[in-house]
């Protein structure tokens, strides 16, 4: 192992710590030795162009793909080779990129089986779950936070772009994780759903710790406490959002074209 992955970042701990990242499909190295912290509390957001390797590093992040090398450390635990579910039971979730949903389930029923098997129980027992009052409660209760009281029985083919999103977010923090990544939240939404995520995303680190990949810069900026900066597979600045903006590399790289 290099002294990269074998020597601890120095400072306070961080709760998300990523060391030497790597992934290649073929000939392309998609994550080219990330190294990244993600410290208690904070929204860090990860931004880069197109091709950049974000939802990759993601989906390494989450147990979805398997990184070539490289450590992933979670809540002190090194969890590289764990599954996407045990890292879900320690308090790792994760929203994406494209809309996961189940088009005749209502919506409070999306809600009522991320909380369900949030707590340990079977996707399998839908007959249990129906007779769950506190569980439909507390999904109706996260609907409301959600701004989505009002389609709390409607089927996920009424709801509009913004609404699936927002709901999928409310299916993510379902677990009251330590940590959420939200793969691009604000894609393929207007001017006004926009606004209506960023204030949720905005509420939502009052509670938890985020990573937000997304390619909105200008909310990106509004919202993130620190920013990385993902390019070609390599983190390239990480630092506070007035600093990332005046780095020349990162202006180069990314934003002298936006």
């Amino acid at each position: 192992m290099s002294p990269l992955l074998a020597e601890p970042r120095q400072g306070p701990p961080a709760l998300l710590e990523v060391y030497g990242l790597r992934k290649r499909f073929g000939g392309v190295v998609a994550t080219d030795g990330v190294d990244l912290a993600v410290q208690p509390g904070e929204l860090h957001a990860l931004i880069g162009p197109n091709g950049a390797g974000k939802t990759t590093l993601v989906a390494q992040l989450a147990g979805q793909l398997a990184p070539d090398a490289g450590r992933i450390v979670f809540d002190g635990a090194d969890i590289t080779e764990w599954s996407a579910h045990q890292r879900a039971r320690r308090g790792l979730a994760r929203s994406f990129q494209i809309t996961r949903l189940f088009a005749s389930f209502r919506v409070v029923e999306h809600v009522a089986l991320a909380l369900q098997a949030a707590s340990g129980s079977s996707f399998g027992a839908w007959r249990p779950l129906a007779r769950e009052r506190p569980l439909w409660q507390q999904a109706r209760a996260q609907l409301s936070a959600l701004g989505l009281q009002d389609q709390a029985d409607a089927t996920i083919d009424t709801l509009s772009h913004g609404q699936r999103r927002a709901l999928e977010v409310g299916m993510a923090m379902a677990a009251s994780p330590r940590l959420v990544l939200l793969d691009e939240p604000m894609a393929g939404m207007g001017p006004d759903e926009s606004l209506r995520m960023e204030a949720l995303i905005a509420e939502l680190a009052q509670r938890t710790t985020v990573l937000l990949i997304e390619h909105d810069v200008d909310a990106v900026f509004r919202l993130a406490q620190r920013v990385s900066v993902l390019v070609s597979g390599r983190i390239i600045a990480s630092a506070a959002p007035a600093e990332v903006r005046r780095d020349p590399l990162v202006m180069a790289a990314y934003l002298g074209h936006e």
